[in-house]
């Protein structure tokens, strides 16, 4: 079945919505990117985070207030008038919600827990539902007033993505007419302190599949589609296939030789009846840590012999964790969307030193174009903690 992305909003260290986002993402914009102290001691690092004052919680949902939820409302407040088209088209029960995260609101949590321990009692406004990993989708049901399935997805780096594939099953399933569908993830002290314990944080920006590669940057970011089973407007955009595996090699590192990181790509194409010689462009998930960027370069060799263009967005956005799937689908959504006159592609930002022991992949320069003759079938993967792998294809729709 068909799942139609029809709306967009996001907000990321390239923008607050997707025309900003589109213009720093096909120009190699990394600026977004700044070097910040106070998140780790003692140390200065670049950190992709989202300026500017955000959207205010509404009067009357105060105890769903944090950081995350703002961000999440940021993206929801540039696609309101779709939102509200599908609410009106099928029932407030008709239409659900599916969000990956992986902070929640804990950096409110951990604010609250300091003022505990200094004053001996929680502060003002504190409630435990800002930290609870259903708070994103348990904010955007009470603000809209939707009945239908709402939840929330949290597998590390993979949360975002799963939600897309989770919500394309309500369709399926006939559970849904319409599904709110992406995710969002905060700067916070809890995450930078557990990657920089990790020895995984650089401190400078992030040089995927290079020989010098040294460890990932974080970022936030919030992104909401509207997917539905009908196509909206003259361009229909749509997730047309989604694998997932779980080889369960590590905790925290992956399967050195890529074998489940394939196994989702494979189950991708085999879901949206493609070739990989079907694939214009791949986005990776490419941290530009030592062992994600060696599996993934032999996955991604083993299925594309004759090369596809591919390019890591993490120096742009930063790593966005539990929002890093759905950040990067809108990455190839925006590639195929009307507005991309020039047909641009995400470059490839890095110090162009390859790592003579992996393979090499046929990186997007900034002058690369994505054909204009449709159908054009996009790939993004991501990948996880404990070997959990999701690929996702992005395309015209038929």
């Amino acid at each position: 079945m068909t799942a139609y992305l029809n709306a967009l909003g996001l907000s990321c260290a390239l923008g607050r919505d997707k025309t900003d986002v589109a213009a720093k993402l096909f120009a190699g914009d990394c600026s977004g990117m700044r070097a910040e102290a106070g998140w780790v001691p003692e140390r200065v690092l670049p950190v992709a985070s989202v300026t500017g004052e955000l959207p205010a919680i509404p009067a009357g949902l105060e105890p769903h207030r944090s950081r995350n939820n703002q961000l999440l409302l940021d993206a929801a407040l540039q696609i309101r008038d779709d939102i509200d088209q599908v609410i009106n088209r099928y029932g407030r029960d008709r239409v659900g919600i599916v969000l990956g995260t992986s902070t929640s609101g804990i950096d409110e949590a951990s604010q609250g827990i300091a003022h505990f321990l200094r004053e001996g009692h929680f502060p003002e406004g504190y409630h435990y539902q800002q930290q609870e990993l259903s708070a994103p989708a348990n904010f955007l049901a009470d603000w809209l007033q939707l009945s239908g399935p709402a939840y929330v997805i949290s597998t590390a780096c993979t949360s975002s993505a799963r939600a897309l594939m989770s919500a394309q099953r309500l369709l399926e399933m006939g559970l849904c007419d319409a599904v709110l569908c992406g995710g969002v993830d905060s700067l916070c002290k809890l995450t930078l302190n557990g990657f920089s314990a990790l020895e995984a944080v650089s401190a400078q920006r992030c040089n995927p599949f290079s020989a010098h590669r040294n460890g990932i940057n974080i970022g936030e970011a919030a992104v909401l589609f509207v997917m539905s089973r009908q196509a909206d407007g003259p361009q229909p955009i749509a997730l047309l296939g989604g694998g997932a595996s779980s080889d369960a090699h590590h905790i925290s590192a992956p399967e050195p030789s890529g074998r489940g990181a394939l196994q989702a790509m494979n189950k991708a194409l085999g879901r949206a009846q493609l070739q990989a010689t079907d694939i214009s462009y791949l986005n990776l998930h490419g941290t530009a840590t030592q062992h994600n960027d060696a599996m993934e370069s032999l996955a991604v060799a083993a299925l594309f012999p004759a090369g596809a263009p591919c390019s890591s967005t993490k120096p742009l956005s930063g790593h966005t964790l539990g929002a890093a799937g759905a950040l990067e689908a809108a990455f190839c959504w925006l590639s195929l969307s009307a507005d991309n006159r020039e047909h641009a592609l995400p470059p490839h930002i890095w110090d162009g030193q390859a790592d003579p022991q992996l393979p090499a992949l046929n990186w997007v320069t900034p002058g690369d174009r994505l054909t204009s003759i449709a159908p054009r079938y996009l790939m993004s993967n991501s990948f996880a903690f404990g070997g959990n792998n999701v690929s996702l294809i992005i395309g015209d729709a038929p």
